[in-house]
């Protein structure tokens, strides 16, 4: 026979030495302890107030190292060549690591010891951080000039057009690959998978276990209370993530080993890469500081005896006698609360780990069969998977459509969305509370969110920006039809087919890939007094020979991305109106000796049919929009260039089709709430004139038979 499942408090426990020192203040006038000379004074963090303090901050810590990778995802792709759909594959790694052992965490209950678990999590997820941090240290220095040799300094003469007898070093940018250079790269790839899965197994007992620890040792009045700071300052922690990273990108990737002479690089070239790691290194030592306390938290605490104050006051006079009638315990006959140890929960601790396993599938087919709590779950599922592809690629996205850098489009979401789903988290629970809604009112509340969330989500298909004209790829340097990399023009150069620096035309607003494709065989520098020009003269391939100059051309809609982003944040308020009415749907549409495991089976399949797959399934879309790739040791590395308008439509339509899906759940979920509160008041209306017949027939003395509709 296994272990057996269910809490540890059950049977008699013996204390542990640690909670010895508070033994003594339950049962003394006041809460004073006993006279012992050794336990005179109680551990300062034998204090739940504490312990919530402390887990807020836990918390914050692990969501800002969980959603760094996220604000710095198109760096690390550019960093080390990945597509988005490899990038997206490493995001959903973190929720691999965590769904394989979650099942664990509800098995051991508070059998463990709670705190000291929530500390090693941390300690892992502090590790994992630094984990992530390792393939910077491996990895040779960034080369932001590629077609330059390792020999040769990393400046603009490295792509001008030389003839082709003078620069046979050029062809071999890619002949440096080797077995050993693509093992370095699959190591390096392996580490951020491995990091990843780290970091949410580390995850796995930090809020399961600080949520159950708080609930048991807080005051029954206080514990919503409590809950409410945590999940207030927990919310803030993707937020900070996005602020770090705008923070750290604007620093130069190998600023601890910068090259001599500097770099001529700006944070607007499109080859910048920022200093990704270095918000790693903060975001783990964060949550290692704050996982300390955790060691010294015993496994039990006295229960809270006292009401917060001012909770009292607020209570006294918001209360009505209604409530108080409602929370009369003589409300309550002692047999009713035996009645309903029948589900699945209660009969767990008589259960082994094989018999749990074996009944498990029953019970999960028998919750689903509730229509509310299947459909509720499949509209979590599709704005789960709204969000996750969101969260993950909008930093890219705005980067990529509104050619803005990525420490200002991380600035962005970090002021404008985040903040955003915090208040319509809000306002949703407030709505609830304040028009006490019953289930089809937080039915109807749903639908209109997602109506409205899809009604500001239309326009989003037609702010953006129109692709750049790229000379070879999508602007034709010649008359004949098809894509030419090479027109006749440069073909005296020996212009490597990997190569990037790309410059502009600024009288046609064309850009080419490099001063070499444009045919320039020259560079002047211009200094002014804030910072020096370079331009690239005596092109062949450009319009009478004039100049280009260096970088990408400048977009002339960048300031639509503040409009946009204020319509995406507007529409993740309205969508975030339905977190609380529809999770009090799935608390009451089961039986209440199965609301535990409905909770645990809705997170369940967020992560396995949405977290998941949402990030590998958007960057596959995003990769389908790629009009150039960069090719390392033959293969295809990261996307140079987009198809803005193709970007777009299906970036923003993969976010209508989730939208959609959730308003279509959502408004079976009102049909079939209305039907039933129609159905039960037919039936109370046809109940009611048997009864009084039968109360009349039957005299005062007898109680009337049970009358079926």
């Amino acid at each position: 026979m296994g272990p057996r499942i269910g809490p540890a408090g059950e049977g008699p426990q013996v204390p542990d030495k640690e909670t010895k020192a508070t033994m003594g203040t339950e049962n003394t006038p006041g809460g004073k302890a006993s006279p012992d000379p050794q336990d005179v004074r109680p551990s300062v963090f034998h204090n739940i107030k504490l312990f919530v303090l402390c887990h807020s901050l836990l918390q914050l810590a692990q969501l800002m190292i969980s959603g760094y990778l996220k604000s710095s995802i198109s760096t690390v792709e550019k960093r080390f060549g990945l597509s988005s759909q490899t990038s997206g594959l490493l995001v959903s790694f973190n929720e691999v690591g965590n769904t394989a052992l979650i099942v664990f965490v509800s098995y051991f209950g508070s059998r463990v010891h709670r705190p000291r678990m929530i500390g090693y999590g941390a300690i892992l997820v502090a590790l994992a951080g630094l984990l992530m941090t390792l393939p910077h240290f491996i990895s040779e220095p960034y080369r932001y000039d590629n077609t330059s040799p390792e020999d040769m300094p990393q400046d603009f003469k490295a792509s001008l057009c030389l003839p082709t007898t003078s620069a046979p070093a050029r062809t071999h940018s890619n002949g440096n690959c080797s077995s050993y250079t693509e093992t370095r790269h699959l190591s390096v790839v392996g580490i951020m998978f491995v990091a990843q899965t780290l970091l949410g197994v580390g995850g796995v007992p930090i809020q399961p276990f600080g949520i159950s620890y708080i609930d048991d040792f807080a005051h029954n009045s206080n514990s919503p209370l409590y809950l409410g700071i945590l999940f207030a300052v927990t919310m803030m922690g993707p937020g900070l993530a996005f602020g770090l990273g705008s923070l750290m990108l604007r620093l130069y990737v190998d600023i601890n080993q910068m090259p001599e002479g500097g770099i001529s690089l700006t944070i607007k070239d499109p080859r910048w890469v920022g200093a990704w790691w270095l918000g790693f290194l903060i975001a783990a030592g964060s949550v290692a500081l704050a996982a300390i306390p955790y060691f010294f938290f015993p496994k039990e605490m006295p229960k809270e005896k006292h009401e917060l104050q001012f909770r009292r006051k607020v209570l006294a006079v918001t209360d009505s006698p209604a409530r108080k009638d409602k929370d009369s315990p003589s409300k309550q006959s002692p047999g009713e609360s035996t009645k309903k140890q029948d589900g699945l929960v209660q009969i767990a601790p008589n259960l082994t780990v094989i018999q749990f396993i074996k009944v498990f599938p029953r019970v999960l087919l028998q919750t689903l069969r509730h229509p509310i709590f299947l459909l509720v779950v499949l509209s979590q599922v599709c704005l789960s998977s709204m969000a996750a592809g969101m969260a993950t690629f909008l930093p890219k996205f705005l980067e990529r459509q509104f050619s803005i850098t990525a420490s200002y489009a991380n600035l962005l979401i970090g002021c404008l969305s985040f903040p955003s789903v915090i208040v319509g988290i809000v306002v949703g629970g407030v709505l609830v509370k304040r028009l006490r809604l019953g289930p089809v009112g937080c039915g109807a509340l749903c639908l209109l969110g997602m109506l409205l969330c899809l009604f500001f989500s239309l326009p989003l298909f037609f702010i953006g920006c129109p692709s750049h004209q790229i000379a070879g790829i999508t602007h034709q340097t010649s008359a004949q039809p098809g894509l030419e990399l090479f027109p006749s023009c440069m073909e005296v150069c020996s212009c490597p087919s990997d190569g990037f620096n790309p410059v502009c035309d600024p009288s046609t607003r064309v850009e080419y890939i490099t001063p070499c494709h444009a045919g320039c065989s020259s560079q002047v520098v211009q200094d002014a007094l804030d910072k020096s020009q370079v331009f690239y003269t005596n092109c062949s391939c450009v319009a009478e020979g004039n100049p280009v100059m260096a970088g990408s051309c400048d977009s002339t809609c960048s300031h639509l991305v503040v409009p946009f982003l204020l319509l995406v944040s507007l529409g993740s308020a309205l969508a975030c109106l339905t977190h609380t009415p529809s999770f009090m749907l799935i608390l009451r549409g089961v039986k209440k000796e199965d609301k535990t495991l409905a909770v645990g089976i809705q997170f369940m399949f967020l992560r396995i049919l949405a977290w998941m797959p949402s990030p590998v399934i958007h960057g596959s879309a995003i990769d389908t929009t790629c009009v150039h790739w960069a090719l390392s040791c033959g293969r295809r590395a990261v996307c140079r260039y987009y198809n803005n308008d193709l970007l777009r439509n299906r970036f923003i339509g993969l976010q209508f089709f989730f939208k959609t899906g959730s308003v279509i759940c959502f408004a079976l979920v009102l049909a079939i709430l209305r039907q039933q509160d129609k159905e039960a008041r037919t039936k109370e209306s046809r109940s009611s004139p048997a009864v009084a017949q039968q109360l009349l027939v039957s005299g005062p003395g007898k109680k009337p038979e049970d009358s079926r509709v």
